[in-house]
């Protein structure tokens, strides 16, 4: 089961991200600061020709993170303001842990259309309901992330309440990272790359190509932080209209290419000396057209959504006094756990390739 399920997210995700998580890890854990972009832009490891474009997993991933921040009130500005850059760094370290942790990889998807009836009750919203229904191995090979993010939720909380800052930071990092995920429409199907309607690749177009040729027009305010009264109800909201946005992603795509055709599809963009085959930008931008602002939507939710649920998880836990908290700064033995755990799944990761 396991190994079904590793071959498929490495498929899920592509090798592109893979790389761009190694990437990462080795930045963090050798220079001990963050070496991604400010806005969206190829990224070009210094003695290195590794080509990275950013993607949902990277670029927006962090932005996500970073703007939630501004969303949070000002009982909790301080402490969040102060670690903004631990929030964005650390955004994409759930994408880093995927192929090195057991068990990880489920978190951030979830197939609606394995089950026969998801708008119902058919598929308890509850994880011990539905494991009792079609068992562990059945959910996770179909993906967690709305349960991982009540899950997640709740570790906050208890963080909180400890008033344990590593934690803290670390929880709230990953729980917009998991939050951004169950807002992307193509992490709701099992077509998750239009492979099933001869569409292969449009899951990197999607999340990747147009955010990085639109996002810096996209209009982020949203509104401050507000409470939710039912972290679990929030999370299938989420997932059920990022699945409604699906047919649009599929459906526009699939008839702009029969209008243009395949050799208008594709063009080459050359990058610091390395020529890649992309999505052409006239293709692009006639899609992006089309989806009527369904990509910015998506990414204006998430921020919103991460707000909210850092807030309600503070609230929940009593709203413990951040100020005082604020002025913390991590040891020279804490940053060099930070790096060794990182290192380690780079451990991990190359001895599982081998054994396999």
């Amino acid at each position: 089961m396991f190994y079904q399920m590793y071959k498929r997210f490495i498929r899920r995700k592509g090798f592109a991200k893979f790389f761009l998580c190694l990437l990462i890890s080795i930045s963090s854990c050798y220079a001990g600061k963050s070496i991604l972009p400010k806005k969206p832009s190829c990224l070009l490891a210094q003695k290195s020709t590794i080509h990275i474009i950013p993607s949902w997993g990277f670029y927006a991933h962090q932005q996500i993170n970073r703007l939630a921040v501004f969303t949070l009130p000002a009982e909790m500005m301080p402490f969040f303001k102060k670690h903004i850059q631990f929030l964005t760094d650390n955004a994409v370290n759930p994408d880093k842990r995927r192929y090195a942790v057991v068990g990880e990889a489920p978190r951030h998807f979830i197939d609606l259309d394995a089950y026969p009836d998801t708008s119902t009750t058919t598929l308890p919203r509850f994880y011990k309901e539905a494991a009792t229904r079609y068992g562990e191995d059945t959910l996770a090979l179909h993906g967690l992330v709305p349960w991982q993010i009540q899950l997640t939720k709740y570790q906050l909380t208890e963080a909180f309440k400890q008033r344990n800052i590593r934690r803290i930071l670390r929880i709230a990092a990953d729980l917009g990272h998991y939050i951004a995920d169950a807002n992307v429409p193509l992490h709701t199907t099992r077509n998750y790359n239009g492979q099933l309607t001869g569409q292969q690749g449009i899951h990197g177009f999607w999340e990747s190509r147009l955010p990085e040729l639109h996002s810096l027009n996209y209009d982020f305010l949203t509104g401050p932080a507000e409470y939710v009264q039912s972290p679990q109800k929030a999370a299938w909201r989420a997932v059920f209209r990022a699945n409604a946005a699906l047919d649009s992603v599929l459906r526009f795509e699939r008839q702009l290419t029969d209008e243009l055709g395949e050799s208008r599809k594709f063009g080459f963009d050359e990058r610091n000396g390395i020529t890649s085959k992309v999505y052409a930008d006239d293709f692009s931008r006639q899609y992006h057209e089309r989806l009527h602002g369904q990509v910015e939507r998506q990414m204006r939710a998430s921020v919103k959504m991460v707000g909210d649920f850092w807030y309600t998880a503070w609230v929940d836990a009593g709203q413990p006094d951040l100020k005082a908290l604020a002025n913390y700064k991590f040891t020279d033995e804490e940053e060099k756990e930070e790096a060794e755990e990182k290192k380690s799944w780079l451990k991990r990761l190359f001895s599982a390739r081998e054994e396999g």
